[in-house]
């Protein structure tokens, strides 16, 4: 059983890791799937994660046995996002790789884009790579929420070329990430978008 991405965005709320924490925690305690709770850990070490508390973070996935899939590919995924955020971006690049790979083999679409996506943020150097390899990915989906990728791949990419002074290719990107946000995402996504893309039309003059 795998833990439904909807499930997961009604205990997330990123701009508080803590309250997020104790609902991914309450979850983890009700859920009677033994692969579902370990799924909902891993979200919790995630959450640990934002705090800073990596070690907390490492002990509980180190705690995880990787017998399914979608446990796999998320064990990898979390341990690159702690490497990633501690600092680490070269230990975290193996990791999001890892997970990548785990999550194609599974067929787990919206982890593999997860992945791709964290190997975009965490290897600069390749961004752009990552980045077409994500979106290629996402050509073959026909789910909505996991179509909201393209929000944050795009952004990320416009700002990729913004903090290069490719200003007209960053108002490309944004354009691109606010249709993706109209078409999939959320309000807030779409208010984002319009304010990265009001920066980069004002580089442009």
């Amino acid at each position: 059983m795998t833990v439904k991405q909807a499930l997961l965005d009604e205990l997330w709320d990123f701009s508080d890791a803590a309250a997020s924490e104790a609902r991914l925690r309450a979850a983890a305690a009700r859920a009677t799937d033994a692969h579902e709770r370990a799924e909902l850990e891993t979200q919790v070490a995630r959450a640990l994660g934002l705090q800073d508390r990596f070690a907390e973070a490492d002990a509980l996935l180190d705690a995880l046995s990787p017998d399914a899939p979608a446990v796999r590919t998320r064990l990898a995924l979390e341990r690159g996002r702690l490497r990633n955020s501690a600092g680490d971006a070269p230990a975290a690049g193996p990791l999001f790789r890892a997970a990548a790979e785990d999550a194609a083999s599974a067929g787990l679409v919206f982890l593999q884009v997860d992945a791709l996506h964290m190997l975009a943020i965490s290897d600069a150097e390749n961004s752009a790579e990552w980045t077409r390899e994500a979106l290629a990915v996402l050509e073959g989906s026909h789910d909505p929420r996991t179509l909201r990728w393209n929000v944050s791949l795009h952004n990320n990419e416009g700002w990729t070329h913004f903090d290069a002074r490719r200003f007209a290719e960053a108002v490309s990107a944004f354009e691109r990430s606010r249709d993706a946000a109209v078409r999939w995402g959320t309000p807030q996504q779409v208010q984002w978008a319009d304010e990265a893309l009001a920066e980069a039309r004002a580089a442009v003059r």
